[in-house]
Formats: structure tokens, C-alpha cells, sequence
């Protein structure tokens, strides 16, 4: 796995800043003002700092001055940064750091800026790549930074849990981008077992448990696939054994092909991105236990692979849940709804959760109506939904609520089954959603994520350079700890 970038927060220390070898990282405001971290920079470069600070900087701008008199620093970064920056721009200026860096050492300067690690968390997420695959990639290279302050304990400090969540967005980008003849179910559930290590409690139901279930409708989607069916399911227990836990549940289709409801051939390569749901439910497990959060959470994914064969589900095959619930299949590429009903079902049983969060790249039409810029988001629970849009808000990862409704339940009424699994091309993400609400027990808050627009996208986003975003791990973090944590008596 790609690891974030490798954080140590020292002391600041005026003879180390001169002698060091990378790069070196100080902060201006708009209005030419320089920290002290900045001041001692500026004599070591005879005044070099000051007069780029004169140059009309605003906040966000980078200046580079390349192998700066005075220093053994290859260069340094100036970025201007206002004292009374808010926590998306002090992001922003990591962000900007991770853009101009390179390969080398860096060196942050932040001086006393009470929100240092945010800066951290901004340059954590943007510095990321996926070249696991490149022959000529440098497989084995450390990209350290090292944070300098008279408040380097209090930064690091709040730095450490941010930085679990990165770690966590980066394992999310990690199984994303991975093609599909590597990340196999098995290989999938493997990395997730993996995750004991950490502290999670992680069973895999194999498929014959999955049959002993009767999870019919989740086993239908694999079926024409050689790689086996299988859920995981991870468990993290921070709150003690006498809470209700948070059950998310994610859609892992390592592969859709549509099944024999065929995908057009363009575009199809895309598709090794449709378990961004199960991808974004590991993620957030492995932030929790890296974060020793105290809550009780516990993250389900189901795991399947969509081919067309002689053993393939097709179209017209009825097809029966676990919760009993007999579904017509119109299209065998409406699969993940198939996974996702069965999942739910057993979380509920089995866990009896106080709240459901289920996460899937679900449907085209959510792209098609919010872009690449939203998340789809439907719930049963306003106090549940506006607090984890509030989370997103604060987190920068852009959600949207759509409605529910009967209309669009009775879209998904079958003339030779309990319900079929497509309404029809009108509100394509709404129907979808109605089809899960359907498998949502009375009393359960519950939210569904239609995250097909956010979860990989074409070009780079402010967090991550394009391909997977990782989208969705830090607001479910943020949603955790301000919802679901045990608070300690003082």
C-alpha cells in the first residue's frame, strides 16, 4: 500500500534550516508579512523572502526561489497564507506544497500557526500516486517531511488522527485503482483480513455461508464469474460491547461487465472502479482503528465479480433475497442493488446497528444529474442525513440529498415477482435507492451514498491527482467522531 507522506515534527532549530539539503517550506500573508520561521529564512537568504512577499502575493499563491543564497536548501517554497486562514486554506497551502515539492525533503517552517495541521492533512492527501504497476517507478523511495515549530508537540498531536485518516483515504485510492485481474475477491478480502493487525475483528463468509443464508439475490451477481462470492465483514468495537454500532455497508463489484446485459465495449475498462463503495467502508475501518476511535462501527462489504457465461444470472431470472423478498432481474447490470439488499439485511439481523450508511457507485444517472463534483445522498433520517452533510460540508467532499418517495417505489412493481430490480430510465438513481429502502427494517436511520460520480474521476481534484478520490472517508470519519464517539467524562 502507498503510505502518506512520512511526518516528523521537530523543534524549530535556526542551524538545521540552514543546513538542510531538500526543500525548505515558509509562510507569508497577503499583506507581505512573514512569521517568525519566515524572518529567519529571510536573513539566511539576505533578504530574499521579503522582497518575493512584496510581490503581491495573495492568499494561496507559491513562489519558488531555487538554491537560495545563504542555504544548503535546494530551494525554497514560499506560500502566502493569511494569520486568520480557515481550515480548507491552511489545506489549501499542504496542497500547494505537495504540487511544488517533488521528490525531495521537505522542510515546513510553519512558525505558530494554531492550525499547522491542517497543513499536514492538505499535503498528506495531495501527495499520492499509484505506480505499482510502472516498471520504472520508485517502488522504495520515503518522501519525509518534517514539520518545524515552537509548537511542534501540539501540532503533532492534533496531526496524528488526521494523518490516520489519510492513511485510510489512501488504502480507499489504493483498492480503487487497482485493476481487476490484481484486486480479485480473494485478493480483496485478503487485504481486509490483513486489517487485524490493526485491531479490527474481520470474519470472511465464504459462499456456501453466504447459500446457508440465503443471500440468493447477492450470490446471483457472481455466479457467471470463476472468482467466488464473499462478504467481509470488519469490526471495530472503541466503545465497549454495550452500544449499538454504526453498520456501513459497501458494494464490492470488482468487475462489471453489465453481465449479460453487456456494457458497451467503450469505457468498460473504467468499471474496475465499481467496488468504490466496498473500497470507501475498508477505508474508513482501517482510519477508525488507525485513530483508536471510541466507537462502535462495524463495515460490511459484499464482494463479486459481474461476468457473462453459461452459469450467468439473465435477464427475466427471478431471483430470492435473504430477507425473503423475490426480485425479477430486467437488467443484470443493475447488479449492485442485488449485492447491497442482501448485505443490509444480514447487518441489521446480526448487529442490530442504531444506524445504516450504505455506500455504492450505484448508477449512472447520479452522474448524469449531479456531475463529478456530488455525491447522490437519500435517507429515511433528517438528523442522520444533515449530519453527515454537515460532515461533508467541513470536509470539502460534496454531497447532495434527492428525494424518496412511493411514485418511485411503485416504478419497481413486477407483474411475477415481489419487485424488479429497475424502474425505468425516469429518476434512475432515485428508484435505485427506493429498491435499498426497501430492505431498510422500520426503526433503522439509514442513508444511501450514490457515489458513481465522485468515487474516480478524469482529471485531478484539490485532494487527489485523478483516477480514485478516496471521496467519502473523511466525512464518514468526521461523522463518527462527531455522532457516534463515546465522549469521556472529565
Amino acid at each position: 500500500m502507498v503510505k502518506p507522506v512520512e511526518f516528523t515534527f521537530e523543534e524549530t532549530n535556526i542551524d538545521e534550516i540552514s543546513t538542510f539539503a531538500g526543500r525548505v517550506a515558509v509562510f507569508v500573508t497577503p499583506e507581505g508579512s512573514l512569521d517568525p520561521a519566515a524572518r529567519r529564512v529571510n536573513r539566511l537568504t539576505k533578504g530574499a523572502v521579503a522582497r518575493l512577499a512584496e510581490d503581491n502575493l495573495k492568499a494561496g499563491d507559491a513562489r519558488v526561489l531555487a538554491y537560495p543564497v545563504g542555504m544548503a536548501a535546494e530551494a525554497v517554497d514560499v506560500i502566502c497564507l493569511d494569520r486568520r486562514a480557515s481550515i480548507e486554506e491552511n489545506r489549501a497551502a499542504g496542497v500547494a506544497l505537495a504540487k511544488t515539492r517533488g521528490k525531495a525533503p521537505l522542510l515546513v517552517c510553519v512558525g505558530n500557526n494554531n492550525k499547522a495541521a491542517q497543513i499536514v492533512l492538505g499535503l498528506a492527501l495531495r501527495d499520492y500516486r499509484f505506480d505499482a504497476h510502472k516498471t520504472d517507478a520508485e517502488q522504495d523511495d520515503v518522501r519525509t517531511v518534517t514539520v518545524m515549530s515552537s509548537k511542534h508537540e501540539v501540532i503533532e498531536a492534533n496531526a496524528l488522527p488526521l494523518l490516520a485518516v489519510a492513511e485510510g483515504a489512501f488504502f480507499t485510492r489504493d483498492l480503487v485503482n487497482e485493476p481487476a485481474n490484481v484486486l480479485t475477491t480473494t485478493d480483496f478480502a485478503d487485504r481486509l483480513v490483513a486489517m487485524g493487525d490493526l485491531g479490527l475483528q474481520v470474519e470472511v463468509l465464504e459462499e456456501d455461508k453466504l447459500a446457508e443464508l440465503g443471500m440468493g439475490a447477492l450470490l446471483s451477481v457472481g455466479q457467471g464469474s470463476v472468482s467466488p462470492s464473499k462478504v467481509v465483514v470488519m469490526k471495530w468495537m472503541g466503545a465497549g460491547d454495550d452500544r449499538a454500532p454504526l453498520a456501513l455497508v459497501g458494494k464490492g463489484v470488482v468487475f462489471d461487465t453489465g453481465g449479460i446485459s453487456l456494457k458497451p465495449a467503450g469505457g468498460m475498462e473504467d468499471m474496475t472502479m465499481d467496488m468504490g463503495g466496498a473500497g470507501v467502508v475498508a477505508g474508513t475501518m482501517r482510519a477508525l482503528a488507525l485513530r483508536k476511535a471510541k466507537a462502535n462501527v462495524i463495515g460490511l462489504v459484499g464482494l463479486v465479480e459481474n461476468m457473462p457465461s453459461g452459469n450467468a444470472t439473465r435477464p427475466g431470472d427471478v431471483v430470492t433475497s435473504m430477507k425473503g423478498d423475490t426480485i425479477e432481474v430486467i437488467n443484470t447490470d443493475a447488479e449492485g442493488r442485488l449485492v447491497l439488499c442482501d448485505v443490509m439485511h444480514y447487518a441489521q439481523e446480526t448487529f442490530k446497528p442504531s444506524a445504516m450508511i450504505d455506500l455504492a457507485t450505484l448508477t449512472g444517472a447520479v452522474i448524469i444529474g449531479l456531475g463529478h463534483d456530488n455525491a447522490g445522498v437519500f435517507s429515511n433520517d433528517d438528523h442522520l442525513c444533515n449530519g453527515f452533510l454537515r460532515a461533508a460540508e467541513n470536509e470539502g467532499e460534496g454531497a447532495w440529498r434527492l428525494p424518496l418517495g412511493k411514485s418511485y417505489a411503485d416504478q419497481l412493481k413486477s407483474r411475477i415477482a415481489d419487485v424488479k430490480n429497475v424502474g425505468g430510465r425516469p429518476a434512475g438513481s432515485i428508484t435505485a435507492a427506493e429498491f435499498l429502502h426497501r430492505f431498510v427494517q422500520d426503526g433503522t436511520p439509514w442513508i444511501h451514498l450514490d457515489i458513481a460520480g465522485v468515487a474516480h474521476v478524469k482529471s485531478d481534484t484539490t485532494y487527489a491527482p485523478k483516477g480514485a478520490t478516496g471521496w467519502g472517508v473523511l466525512a464518514l470519519s468526521r461523522l463518527v467522531q462527531e455522532r457516534f464517539e463515546v465522549v469521556e467524562e472529565e
